[in-house]
């Protein structure tokens, strides 16, 4: 058994704000020694001329699609999704809907696994959708990782707009033009290293 820890980050963003989340979220995993964290994007359902009528800026080239298969070398998991109507958005179930062979094996059992996501505003569905995410761990057997408060007194900060919660870190993007606030990448941060810390002793 190889000593390294492996956290995948596995996420899909349609106009980039979830992946910011996924990038920072990486740094924390891979703050923490002996964890090898890699980014993972899962596949685009939409075709290239539907996304060009969207305006949907090109996926980043130094990110690999991730096949169902390619799951069980993890150790453990960081999903990430933009929310749709208050669920996980269709690539996203697509996606989980392809890994039947690996739930026949109950190969992902055991693994922990957390979510961050992104929303428009305050009653766009963020715990709504981090619900939606867990039946999907819960199928495989995963272990949902929940941040709870242990983000400390900026769980509670009422001074500014922040996405996340207890289920997980967030973001609000409004109508697109807001990005990523330094709290809530913070949280993204935070999070990655978290679960990444679990993931580690959990493997040991």
């Amino acid at each position: 058994m190889s000593s390294t820890t492996k956290v995948y980050i596995v996420y899909y963003s349609l106009y980039g704000h979830v992946e910011t989340m996924a990038r920072e979220v990486h740094r924390g995993a891979s703050s923490v020694e002996g964890v090898e964290a890699s980014l993972w994007l899962i596949p685009e359902t939409l075709p290239e001329s539907v996304l060009q009528k969207m305006n949907a800026p090109s996926k980043p080239s130094d990110v690999s699609v991730i096949q169902a298969e390619q799951l069980v070398d993890a150790d453990g998991f960081l999903f990430g999704f933009p929310s749709r109507f208050g669920t996980m958005p269709s690539q996203f179930l697509a996606f989980f809907a392809s890994t039947d062979k690996i739930w026949a094996s109950q190969s992902l059992a055991g693994k922990p696994a957390g979510v961050f996501w992104s929303t428009g505003f305050y009653g766009g569905g963020q715990e709504n959708s981090a619900f939606t995410a867990i039946t999907q761990l819960s199928h495989h057997g995963m272990l949902y990782v929940p941040l709870g408060y242990t983000f400390g007194d900026k769980m509670f900060e009422m001074g500014e707009v922040k996405g996340g919660s207890s289920y997980g870190a967030g973001t609000f993007a409004g109508d697109g033009s807001r990005q990523p606030s330094e709290l809530e990448l913070e949280l993204a941060f935070y999070q990655g290293k978290y679960v990444a810390e679990i993931t580690k002793k959990l493997k040991n």
